[in-house]
């Protein structure tokens, strides 16, 4: 017989692209100058009124005077101490609710939705009208009930609980949508079924488990809540306390330089804690980390008990027999 030869053909070389050209977008920075200078130029105008006095020249006279004006110290304070107790109870009513509404019947989330969307249709001027009027008549309804000292001690000036009350109900809708967006990135009830066959409790699975994973939806939050508790001024002038904003406005009759200086110092200590939760929003958390190893040890632990052993198949079942080896001289 003739041997059989056959020759390879050489495949054809597919065709090298050239490196596609990136044209330079020069809209990106024209758009990006313009929202810059949108931004910069009520700055930059404000920052110069409070540093050019007109015959005078330039003086600083407007920003070494801050720290030594009367209730700036004790009004930036109490409106630090307020945002960080409205943060602490929006978070603690928002978190618990919407991961048990992640649990529980669907129909919920929409009834949940709602309840923390009112705010934003009532005005703040009737939300703070009907405050007033409950603690005008509030002590004079209950002033031989045990709720007296309540109504008076909900009114402190040097920690009003009224205005903790009134700003964590505006805050509402935007600690619902930050957290809400968090929690449809992650898969609520596979955490939480591991978690408790790991045997953690209801409390160790929100603060270990839910919360490690929303740390950027939390630290987005927590801003939302500061900046806004920073620039209220209706709930707090009504209600007749002064916290940093009604303390500005005040003193802009006076001091309209220095009005203008706090209010830029302010900008710039908003943004330093924007820059703080940030940071503490997107840096590495190792408790996050152990979290996720052990809710997926877990699953696959639940995973290899609920099969069963039978329905593996052996070795014998899926291996074909072996060929005999052939004897030379026997074929």
């Amino acid at each position: 017989m003739a041997a059989l030869t056959t020759t390879a053909r050489p495949e054809a070389a597919a065709p090298v692209k050239a490196p596609r050209r990136t044209r330079p977008r020069y809209w990106r920075g024209a758009v990006l100058a313009v929202a810059g200078l949108y931004f910069i130029t009520p700055l930059l105008s404000s920052f110069v009124f409070t540093v050019h006095v007109p015959n005078q020249g330039l003086t600083f006279e407007a920003y070494s005077g801050i720290l030594s004006a009367d209730g700036f110290t004790e009004s930036l304070f109490l409106s630090l101490s307020l945002a960080a107790a409205t943060i602490a109870l929006a978070l603690l009513l928002v978190v618990p609710a919407l991961v048990a509404v992640r649990l529980g019947p669907p129909r919920l989330r929409a009834v949940v939705e709602i309840v923390c969307m009112m705010p934003l249709v009532v005005p703040p001027i009737a939300l703070v009208t009907g405050i007033a009027t409950v603690l005008r008549w509030g002590p004079d309804h209950f002033s031989r009930t045990p709720l007296y000292q309540t109504f008076l001690a909900v009114q402190n000036e040097s920690f009003p609980v009224v205005l903790v009350l009134a700003y964590t109900v505006l805050a509402l809708p935007f600690v619902h949508r930050s957290l809400d967006a968090g929690l449809r990135a992650v898969d609520v009830p596979t955490l939480v079924e591991a978690a408790r066959n790991c045997g953690a409790s209801r409390l160790q699975v929100i603060v270990s488990v839910i919360l490690p994973n929303l740390r950027s939806s939390l630290a987005g939050a927590s801003f939302l809540t500061l900046a806004l508790v920073l620039g209220e001024y209706t709930v707090a002038s009504l209600l007749g306390f002064r916290p940093f904003a009604v303390w500005i406005v005040s003193v802009s009759g006076a001091e309209a330089r220095m009005s203008v200086a706090v209010s830029l110092l302010s900008l710039l200590i908003t943004w330093a804690l924007l820059l703080i939760l940030s940071r503490a929003g997107t840096g590495p958390s190792a408790s996050a980390a152990a979290g996720a190893v052990g809710a997926t040890g877990a699953v696959g632990a639940v995973g290899a008990t609920a099969t069963p052993a039978a329905t593996t198949p052996g070795p014998s079942a899926t291996t074909p027999a072996a060929a005999p080896t052939p004897v030379p001289g026997k074929e």
